[in-house]
């Protein structure tokens, strides 16, 4: 059964510190089985400026089993699937330990973004592309940062907003308690 007393905490733990870390963790719903979890791009890679989410999915059995954690957010890199987001991760799986939190987990992904390990990959492509042609790699890495992780600013999530016909008020408030997630604004206006 999960522990959702540690959820909430860990969730508090996230968020006292999410200025200094950029790392956020917030409910898709009001079970606390559904998260979405941001990770700003580490300096020095070509994720750099890049705003990265990630869906969370929290086991019966947590914290004595891993988050399922897989990318939202399109990500060019050797150890995360282009096409579904999928993470390869040892904690995440077998390296999993009940002392270890979803903002560390959240950590560790953050750290696989700046040293891929292209010998035990998800992606078999990017890996090949990784090992073989290095700046091509980089260049498409960055381009896919520009192109899928960018932030747009608040004011242009806004006016998008605005312009499907919700209010001015609204829409801030649902992006705000969306924690700056455009589209799960989108579902918040639209389911209520």
């Amino acid at each position: 059964m999960i522990d959702i007393s540690r959820v909430q905490k860990e969730l508090q733990d996230c968020e006292k510190d999410r200025d200094s870390s950029g790392i956020r963790v917030c409910p898709k719903s009001d079970n606390l089985t559904r998260l979405t979890g941001t990770i700003p791009g580490p300096i020095g890679t070509p994720y750099e400026g890049g705003t990265f989410q990630i869906d969370i999915t929290i086991p019966e059995g947590y914290p004595f089993e891993p988050p399922k954690m897989q990318f939202s957010t399109k990500v060019w890199h050797p150890n995360i699937s282009s096409q579904s987001g999928a993470i390869c991760l040892d904690v995440l799986k077998d390296q999993w330990s009940p002392a270890l939190t979803l903002k560390t987990a959240l950590v560790s992904v953050q750290a696989l973004l700046s040293a891929p390990e292209p010998k035990d990959p998800q992606d078999a492509v990017v890996a090949e592309q990784y090992m073989k042609n290095y700046q091509v790699f980089v260049s498409t890495a960055r381009y896919w940062t520009q192109t899928f992780a960018k932030n747009s600013s608040l004011e242009d999530k806004v006016k998008r907003l605005v312009e499907m016909g919700f209010g001015d008020a609204q829409v801030r408030s649902a992006i705000e308690s969306s924690g700056g997630d455009e589209n799960l604004a989108l579902e918040k206006l639209c389911s209520g």
